[in-house]
């Protein structure tokens, strides 16, 4: 059995064209992949950025008061502007009333500046 080289370089010029092939064949399925990696990266960053956006709003929810606190705030905002009125009723009647009692001192205040300004000008 003789080697024959040109056997043997056809041989191997055979199996260099289908590793060239596959290699052809790989690259042109491997450059989808590439983009298909590419745009996972991407939403994987996208995911990991909406994961934290998602996890500051969760723990900025757990401050806030619940429905029923609400309500109770709203309760007790209640009570307190029906006491506001009440005292404001109370105090306007006090006001008239010191209103009232305040109109003789008043009328006295005018008569003597009356008095004490005929009294000047008589003087000069």
């Amino acid at each position: 059995m003789t080697l024959d080289l040109t056997a043997v370089a056809a041989v191997v010029g055979l199996l260099l064209g289908f590793i060239n092939l596959f290699t052809a064949v790989r690259t042109m399925l491997s450059a989808g992949e590439k983009k298909l990696d590419e745009r996972v990266t991407k939403a994987e960053t996208k995911l990991i950025d909406h994961d934290r956006r998602i996890q500051a709003i969760e723990s900025d929810m757990k401050h806030l008061p619940d429905r029923e606190t609400t309500h109770r705030i709203e309760m007790t905002m209640s009570e307190i502007m029906r006491r506001l009125e009440v005292q404001d009723a109370t105090l306007s009647g006090r006001f008239e009333a010191m209103d009232e009692r305040l109109k003789p001192i008043q009328a006295i205040g005018e008569r003597l500046q009356d008095a004490l300004i005929e009294q000047a000008r008589n003087a000069a």
